[in-house]
Parts: structure tokens; C-alpha cells; sequence
């Protein structure tokens, strides 16, 4: 997904680099952050799938499908998995974000605007063929400058992962092995902490210290996806011998001085670089798809970065590196991962036993800055920010309504630009303070509704996402009747299919279409494996499935509890545009194994779907067509920069 204005076209992705060759952008676009905006004066280009990018050395996709046997080269291969987002001028960022189902775009099919282009990378692949410890200020470890023999700078460690991603084409199989280096940190009590883009689809993970030549087992014991956050653990004794963990700083200053370290492309050892705070302020986050409070700094940030700390000049980490901007009109440009958000993992973690997520409002935003627009709205001074839309999922969709404007946070005046005071001098996008929030926790909002002003409770929650960015367990869920595999769609099989292959219609329900209610999925029929029984749908392919025998089908597992319990003589699929897929029942099930073994499929669905289903609504709930993600919302609400989600 890229964004133009300005003359200006913009992307996260992430970065890796295999040993011996050259350098390659990562193209697992899980495009559409929780938020993403459009400049003034840009054009927005509907086929984003993150249909964007053309990162140097990209590889994309060219066949039209792809071919069924197991020896195929896959994504695998390309590089390290991330993701592409566009950004802007960074000033603005704070107020003008949309859905993540907005977008604008260069084409992932390899059609570009003809501008020049900068990137977002999410770094820190090198690809090759606590409770206690987490803000435990302490006397600085160094003196100023002095970083040279620090000791500390030992509990930087190396991360050796070997990922085998699926295949979301083909669910029931994985693509090929790669392996990747990165960089982590000792928190104490046996944990580190790195990058989760540093152990996505990890099958193995090992890590080494400084001046050591072995290297030990590692565990993933926590993934933070939206801040790209990872924890992991070592068992092994001899590892922590004589380890010092790290500690924490407060959040820096401008032009505060700042140290990385880590281990990047170039070599085997420790690397240090050094710069200054250029920035802070909410950040998109390639890997997250999300929103979060980012430091930018000028050190240089290379791929194996990802994971390594920053530290001030007195030997207190500030930050995770982990991603940078690649622009011809831009030099030196990083991003730290504050403490700030780096506690709120660590503590979701302690509290919770595994990372929960970081909570939403779940309401479209529009700025109030026009006088007019406050008078006939009724709002007496110049604050607050309009309610646009609430998604349905959330809690706010309990207590407010489209129109009311909310003019405070727990207390904390909301400016007319979605902004909030922050630190002395600053102010800062209102989604940071919902950041600060834990699922669970209760929030009070300030709101002016048709001119009187009251207070309404709402519980904040991680965001449901229609299509997902990601995919819970790593292995995608699929169904196969009589040959017909139906999978449900997401952001990485979108990527892999291509725009071109997945259609216009299912890019733009994925990108403007919400949640009606939790659990509910876009389900498609991904391809049809060719045998007699299904003849004339062999060509059929991401068709978005809509009834079986009648009934509306919810997600996946719905879909599998339908066939199950079907007594009808035959299973009548309804797909988009009202195409009609029609099968006997008992020919199919009879067919079913035959076709399995002929393709060398080991399953006829995936182990989440033999799980009895529990039906989220309720049988007797009506369900009609509409809020199935039928009606995407209209492309004037995203994309445009007075209005954003939170």
C-alpha cells in the first residue's frame, strides 16, 4: 500500500539480506495497518493490498495459479517476512490515520507511480543459506561517550532462527526452510527480548554471546505482533554465566545522544553506531500493522539491527531498533521501539502469561479544526473530535452513537486535532493514550451529544479484524469437499495469490469492510482440484462463498459444521454474483479420498476445524446480507487526513 503526496510514494517492508548475495526486500505485505491515511492532493489508488510495493529487489508472483506440486518455490525463499506501509510526513502522522482497510496504492503486480520511492523497513533479518529486570533504573553503567569496553554492551547477543512459513495458497503444506540472524538483549532471570519479525514462523531459534563461539537453544515464549516485540528464553546455566542484564531508561529528549548495538550485515561481531533523537511521536510499525509511540533516530540501522538496543550516554537501553526509511530524498533515518511500549509488553506478559494485545476504541475520528463544523455540532470550544463510524465488535459501539464528539480521555482534553498533551512542551496522537491500555481496562470518555456534554464508560479491547494481518498458530485453516478448497482470506494469502488473481471486489472487501461480530470470516473458494466429480468448476477460483443449502455461512468453521451436518442429496454452494456450485452429497464424500490421495493431501481440512463448533451469534440470531462485510464503507472515510481510527 503506498500513499502519494507531495510527489512522494512511501513504504514499510521489511529488509533481509542472505549471506553471499545481494540484499533483497521482504514482500509479506500485511498491508493496512489499524490505521492509514492519505496526504492532501493524493490520489487513492483502491488496489492496495499492500498491492503496493516495489521494494529494490522485490520479487513478486507472475503465474496466473500456482502449480499444486509440493517441490514449487515459494515465498519462503525470497526473504524474511514483513510487510509494506506507507508512510508521510511524519508531522502529520499523529492525526491522519484510517482503517487498515483503506488504502492507496502502488500495484503489487509490479506497476509503480513513477515517483520516487521511499520505504519503511521493518530490518534485522540477516538471511543465511522478568518481572524484576524490566525498568530497574540504576547508577549509569558508563560514563559519558565511553561505550568502547562497556560491559554491558556483552549482554547483546546474536539470533540464529530458522523459519518455515506456510504456504496460504496451499494450507495443508509449508514452504521451503530459510534461515536469518538478528539481534537480542538479556532482561535477567533467563529471558531476552528481540523483534518478533526476527522469530516469525520460527522452527528453531539459537542464540550466541559476544567473544563465544556456541551457541544455545533458545524458546519463543511471547510473539507482541503489533509491536514487534518478542520474548524468549535460554535454559541453559552455563549461558548466564556471568551475565549482566540490561536496564531501562526513561523515555529520551530531543537531540538526546543515542548508541545501537547489535549485529548487522558486514560481520560476525558486535557493531555500534551512533546518532541523536530526532523525533518522537506515534509511528507506523511495519511488522504490527499498528500504531505505536516510535523514537527516530539518525544512527545508522542495517538488516541484523532488528532486536539490538539503543542505549543513552549513560548505558540505559531506551529502545529496541527495528525498522528505518529508505528514501533517495532521505538519509539516516530510524526507529526505536520506546520503553515505553517495550514495558507494556513485558508486563501484558506478566500479567497474562502470554502477550494479549494492545486495546482499541474501535471508532472512526474527524477532526473538528473548521468553526463552523464546532457551532453546528454545538461544541462551545475549540476541541474534541467527531465520531464517525464505531465498529460493531467494540465495546464503544455500546455507549456511543455517530455524531457525538468526544472532547476528553479519562479525564485528558482531546484537541481538535486528535491530539493530547504530552510531556511539557509536545502533544501527541490521541491513539497514544488508548497504547498505554490493557485489554480488559475500563476507559471514560467526555462527549458532546447534540449539545450537552456527559460521560460514558467504555471497555477497550484488542481490535477484530475481518481479515487478519496475521494468522493465530502461524498454520491457515482450509476445507476440502470433493476436490473445492475453501480457506478463509487474509492479508498473506492475498500477497501470495497477487491483486490480479484474488479480484477487485475481495480486495475491497478486505480493505473496507468490518467485523460484524467475533469470529467472522471472508470465506473463499481458493481453487478447485480437478476430478470428475466437480467438472466445470475446475476453473473456479477466489470466490468469495456465501450460502451452502441456504444458509449464511459465518466463517470456516461454520462452513465445516454445515457439510458435516448435511442430510440434503445434495450441497448447493452460493458464491458472489449469484454462481451456483452444485454437488451430490454422497458422491462427494465418496470422491473426497480419491481426490486426497491423487494430489497427496494428508488431511481433508485442518486440525482447528475437527474441533466441535460453537456457533458465536447464536442459530436464531438474523443475519442478513449486509453484515457479512457486503457494504464496505465509502472510500471518502479513509484515506483522508481529518479522519482516523483509534
Amino acid at each position: 500500500m503506498a500513499f502519494l503526496g507531495g510527489g512522494t510514494c512511501c513504504w514499510f517492508t521489511a529488509f533481509t539480506s542472505t549471506a553471499g548475495t545481494s540484499p533483497h526486500s521482504l514482500t509479506s505485505k500485511r498491508f493496512f495497518p489499524t490505521t492509514l491515511r492519505r496526504q492532501r492532493h493524493s490520489h487513492l489508488l483502491v488496489s492496495n493490498s499492500q498491492i503496493n510495493q516495489i521494494p529494490e529487489n522485490s520479487k513478486r508472483r507472475t503465474t496466473s495459479k500456482k502449480p499444486l506440486p509440493s517441490t514449487r518455490k515459494t515465498n519462503a525463499q525470497k526473504e524474511a517476512s514483513g510487510q509494506k506501509f506507507p508512510g508521510s510526513s511524519k508531522d502529520e502522522l499523529h492525526f491522519s490515520r484510517a482503517d487498515s482497510r483503506s488504502g492507496g496504492g502502488a500495484s503489487k503486480s509490479g506497476r509503480a507511480p513513477r515517483t520516487q520511492t521511499a520505504a519503511f523497513k521493518s530490518f534485522g533479518l540477516q538471511k543465511k543459506g522478568n518481572k524484576g529486570n524490566v525498568f530497574d533504573v540504576k547508577e549509569p553503567q558508563v560514563e559519558t561517550g565511553n561505550f568502547q569496553d562497556a560491559a554491558f554492551l556483552n549482554a547483546v547477543v546474536k539470533v540464529y532462527c530458522t523459519h518455515t512459513a506456510p504456504d496460504y495458497s496451499l494450507p495443508w503444506q509449508k514452504q521451503r526452510q530459510f534461515t536469518s540472524t538478528g539481534s537480542a538483549f538479556m532482561l535477567g532471570n533467563g529471558k531476552l527480548l528481540t523483534n518478533a519479525h526476527c522469530v516469525e514462523h520460527d522452527t528453531q531459534v539459537k542464540v550466541k554471546r559476544r567473544g563465544d563461539d556456541t551457541k544455545y537453544v533458545a524458546k519463543v515464549l511471547a510473539r507482541g505482533v503489533e509491536c514487534d516485540m518478542a520474548l524468549l528464553s535460554v535454559e541453559s546455566k552455563e549461558f548466564w554465566e556471568g551475565a549482566e542484564p540490561l536496564h531501562f531508561g526513561q523515555l529520551p529528549r530531543l537531540q538526546d545522544a543515542v548508541t545501537v548495538v547489535g549485529y548487522p550485515l558486514g560481520g560476525d561481531t558486535i557493531s555500534v553506531t551512533k546518532g541523536v533523537v530526532s523525533r518522537i511521536e506515534v509511528t507506523s510499525y511495519a511488522h504490527g500493522s499498528s500504531d505505536l509511540l516510535g523514537i527516530q533516530i539518525d544512527a545508522a540501522i542495517n538488516p541484523g539491527n532488528s532486536g539490538g538496543p539503543a542505549f543513552n550516554d549513560l548505558g540505559e537501553c531506551i529502545g529496541v531498533a527495528f525498522q528505518v526509511f529508505r528514501s533517495d530524498e532521505v538519509e539516516n533515518i530510524g526507529y526505536v521501539i520506546p520503553t515505553t511500549v517495550v514495558s507494556h509488553f513485558l508486563e501484558d506478559y506478566e500479567r497474562n502469561g502470554k502477550h494479549t494485545g494492545f486495546p482499541c476504541l474501535g471508532v472512526l475520528l474527524q477532526k473538528l479544526e473548521n468553526p463552523a463544523l464546532r457551532a453546528c455540532l454545538k461544541v462551545p470550544s475549540n476541541e474534541g473530535v467527531l465520531v464517525r463510524r464505531v465498529e460493531p465488535t467494540s465495546d464503544a459501539s455500546n455507549v456511543l452513537k455517530e455524531g457525538d464528539v468526544i472532547v476528553s480521555f479519562d479525564d485528558i482534553r482531546v484537541g481538535c486535532e486528535g491530539t493530547v498533551p504530552f510531556r511539557s512542551t509536545e502533544r501527541i496522537a490521541f491513539r497514544y493514550l488508548i497504547s498505554q491500555k490493557f485489554a480488559g481496562d475500563v476507559t471514560e470518555l467526555g462527549i458532546i451529544r447534540t449539545g450537552s456534554f456527559t460521560k460514558v464508560k467504555a471497555v477497550l479491547n484488542p481490535r477484530v479484524h475481518l481479515v487478519p494481518y496475521h494468522i493465530e498458530g502461524g498454520q491457515p485453516s482450509y476445507l476440502i469437499v470433493a476436490g473445492m478448497v475453501f480457506t478463509p482470506l487474509s492479508e498473506p494469502l492475498i500477497e501470495e495469490e497477487c491483486e490480479d488473481q484474488i479480484g477487485l471486489k475481495l480486495l475491497v472487501k478486505a480493505r473496507y469492510s468490518l467485523a460484524k461480530f467475533k469470529g467472522e470470516q471472508i470465506v473463499i473458494l481458493s481453487q478447485v482440484l480437478a476430478n470428475e466429480v466437480n467438472i466445470g468448476y475446475e476453473d473456479m477460483s477466489n470466490e468469495q462463498v456465501l450460502k451452502l443449502n441456504g444458509t449464511r455461512i459465518k466463517n470456516i468453521h461454520h462452513l465445516a459444521h454445515l457439510v458435516d451436518s448435511c442430510k440434503d442429496k445434495y450441497l448447493i454452494f452460493e458464491f458472489e454474483d449469484n454462481y451456483l456450485a452444485v454437488l451430490e452429497r454422497e458422491a462427494a464424500f465418496s470422491a473426497s479420498a480419491r481426490i486426497l490421495k491423487d494430489y497427496g493431501i494428508p488431511s481433508a481440512r485442518s486440525e482447528d476445524l475437527s474441533e466441535p463448533y460453537i456457533d458465536s451469534i447464536g442459530d436464531n440470531h438474523p443475519v442478513e446480507q449486509h453484515e457479512f462485510g457486503d457494504g464496505p464503507v465509502s472510500n471518502s472515510e479513509f484515506g483522508f487526513e481529518g479522519l482516523l481510527w483509534v
